[in-house]
């Protein structure tokens, strides 16, 4: 038996594609093969990403074998955001693929859908009609170096201190839609820390952050100051070192777009390296975000 064979691959295989709505059962796949690309997948994305929009992922079968994923997951009528863009390796450049992605662009209407892709991958994305709006940074460093402790001006208290309300309105600037229904899961999902900065009376900052197998996740990590982002990032980290196993060595990684200067040397201060870059592309105008203020990235999956 060849290797096409062992595939399945033949004439008819891409007739025998069957592409479907992903469910709660399909998440497995998504994070599995996500794991294996490097992306890290925190135990309880899969279910926060889902609330957001049950009907926004996407699967390819053939002969009921999974081959290929991805989501494009709807945050009201105006914007959607693309991710999981994933293919089996053992069925890689037959088109399952891209059949499978634009069964997802057609999810999302005539909504303005972003994502953040690989950097080798612009130009297909561009064909898509995606045009790039700035470049992310993972970077990815030990949490024992993250000792040190400030306030930046600001009173730092667990999430569930603050109303609900005023996070949405804060995450609203900051964020290309509103979300409050994926906001309520992930702030309080098992093993998420959370935390906001209050200064004379008001929100100024929050940020969450969540466990997964190879590092930490800081994600969003909003603030109205360096200062401020780097009493919440403090905080975060420390928070979650608390939560751990005694003796635990954790790494932890913050997403930053390259354009907030102060958010790079926010990581760079505290010994993070850079892991890979993303491109953030969006198929139209999104409202406008105060990207000064943006110092961590939700997540590259869904923004």
């Amino acid at each position: 038996m060849n290797q096409d064979e062992r595939a399945g691959t033949g004439p008819d295989e891409a007739a025998r594609l069957e592409i479907g709505r992903a469910t709660a059962t399909d998440l497995p796949v998504f994070e599995s093969w996500a794991a294996g690309e490097g992306w890290n997948p925190g135990p309880a994305d899969g279910e926060c990403f889902l609330a957001q929009d049950p009907d926004g992922f996407f699967v390819g079968r053939i002969d009921g074998r999974p081959v290929s994923a991805v989501s494009v997951v709807n945050y009201g009528e105006d914007f959607s955001f693309l991710g999981f863009y994933l293919v089996h390796p053992d069925f890689r450049g037959r088109g399952h693929g891209y059949a499978t992605w634009q069964a997802g662009l057609e999810h999302a209407g005539d909504r303005v859908i972003g994502l953040d892709g690989v950097l080798d991958q612009q130009d297909n994305y561009r064909r898509s009609g995606f045009e790039l709006a700035h470049r992310n940074i993972r970077y990815v460093g030990p949490a024992a170096a993250v000792a040190t402790t400030t306030s930046g001006g600001a009173t730092i208290v667990p999430a569930d201190q603050v109303g609900r309300h005023a996070i949405e309105a804060y995450d609203g600037g900051r964020f290309p839609a509103e979300r409050p229904v994926f906001l309520d899961r992930w702030l309080a999902a098992p093993g998420h820390i959370a935390y906001a900065a209050v200064a004379d009376g008001g929100l100024v900052g929050y940020g969450v952050i969540r466990p997964a197998p190879a590092f930490a996740k800081v994600g969003p990590l909003f603030a109205d100051t360096p200062e401020i982002a780097e009493a919440l990032f403090t905080a975060l980290v420390s928070g979650l070192a608390a939560a751990s196993e005694p003796g635990t060595s954790l790494d932890v990684a913050l997403d930053v777009p390259e354009p907030n200067a102060a958010a790079v040397a926010l990581a760079e201060r505290y010994a993070m390296k850079p892991s890979f870059e993303t491109a953030r592309m969006y198929t139209g105008p999104v409202r406008a975000m105060d990207l000064a203020t943006v110092f961590g990235i939700t997540s590259f999956e869904l923004g």
